[in-house]
This record gives structure tokens, C-alpha cells and sequence, in this order.
């Protein structure tokens, strides 16, 4: 019992880290979200990437290759030749074969999807939107749901809430930096793009998990 009591106490210290989800500022505004797709040809997208959880870290190079409407393949590679991993995003799937070190360092299929400029999250009631300026925030599914920001109709930073609190979050810069920060967790993962260029297509090869 006292076991039992002991990891609840910890679990309620580790929720509590994250912060709370300030109510929406700015002015009421219609719940209809800009429109956030891949491009509409194939991509790929080059990028440095580095990783930190606590006294962990990593770092390397790493490439998207991404076609539309909703599909991706990720690779990471280790600077010094290393090693590295990759995973592919269908839709709302996120399948991350060969062992949990790249699927610790990467976030859940929602907010991959934000660092790549689209919004893909499950469909939820309750959506409350406010703007201001070229600013719109939008909260889906109210404590437990999750939180979209847009400038200028660009999806620029998604937060996951759980019971009321931003958990986790990915935000995109007009200049290609990439954040995806878990709060209670401590992870991070940055990515820095370096490089986007329209391909004709990918290779059949690279879907096959």
C-alpha cells in the first residue's frame, strides 16, 4: 500500500510539471481551421537533428521524404557514421521498425505531422477558435485534446493537452527550425532544415516496413 501510495504521489509530481493551457486570447472567432496539406508533389527535405533528454543526447543528419496526401518516411543518422533508424508516417500510423531508440526520440503521428507543416489530428467535438492580428489559436477538444496555433494561416506550433495541461508541443519557424519538446518527459528533439527540393517521386521501396 505505502508502494502504491508512493508512485502515486510521484506520478502527481510528475504531471504537475507541465504547465497549465492559459484560457485563448484574442477575439472570438469561427471554428474553421486554414487548410495545413503537404505540398502537393512529392519532397524531400533535409535536415540536421539533435536530440536531449536529461544527460542523453544525439545528433546528426537526417531526411524526409514525403508524399502527398499523407505520406512520409524519416531518416536519422548518427554524426561519426554511427548507426541510425528511420520511420514512416501513413495517415495517423506511425510504425518505427528496429527498437525503441528513434521511437523514444520521436513524438506521436499528430504532432510528427505539425513538424512536417500538416494538421492531422484525430476528429474531435468542442473546437474554440480566437484570433489576433495574423494570429489564430484554436482549442480541439477542449482538456483533452489539443491546441493549434496559425500565422498567417501557416500552422506554426501544435500542443498536445492532457487534463487541462500542454504536455508536449511542436513548434515550426518561417526559417525551417523544427522544436518538439515533451514536458514531463524532458525530451527534445530540434531539427534544422537545411534543404527542400520537389522530386518526381519516391521509390516504391521505402514505404516497406
Amino acid at each position: 500500500m505505502l508502494r502504491h501510495a508512493t508512485l502515486a504521489v510521484l506520478a502527481l509530481a510528475v504531471a504537475s510539471c507541465a504547465p497549465k493551457a492559459r484560457p485563448l486570447a484574442g477575439a472570438p472567432a469561427p471554428a474553421e481551421l486554414p487548410r495545413t496539406e503537404v505540398a502537393s508533389r512529392p519532397q524531400r527535405v533535409v535536415f540536421r537533428w539533435e536530440y536531449a533528454e536529461e544527460s542523453v543526447g544525439a545528433r546528426g543528419e537526417g531526411v524526409a521524404r514525403i508524399s502527398p496526401p499523407d505520406s512520409a518516411r524519416l531518416d536519422f543518422f548518427l554524426d561519426g557514421g554511427l548507426g541510425g533508424g528511420y520511420a514512416i508516417l501513413i495517415d495517423d500510423a506511425l510504425t518505427v521498425p528496429g527498437g525503441d531508440a528513434i521511437k523514444r526520440l520521436l513524438p506521436p503521428a499528430p504532432l510528427l505531422w505539425a513538424a512536417l507543416g500538416r494538421l492531422a489530428v484525430p476528429a474531435l467535438a468542442d473546437t474554440v477558435a480566437r484570433v489576433s492580428g495574423d494570429t489564430l489559436r484554436a482549442d480541439i477538444g477542449g482538456n483533452d485534446g489539443w491546441r493549434a496555433t496559425f500565422v498567417s494561416g501557416r500552422l506554426t506550433r501544435l500542443d498536445r493537452v492532457d487534463g487541462g495541461r500542454l504536455v508536449e508541443w511542436v513548434s515550426r519557424s518561417a526559417e525551417g527550425v523544427v522544436r518538439y519538446h515533451h514536458e514531463t518527459a524532458r525530451r527534445t528533439l530540434g531539427l534544422n532544415v537545411t534543404r527542400t527540393e520537389e522530386v518526381s517521386g519516391h521509390a516504391a521501396s521505402i514505404w516497406n516496413r
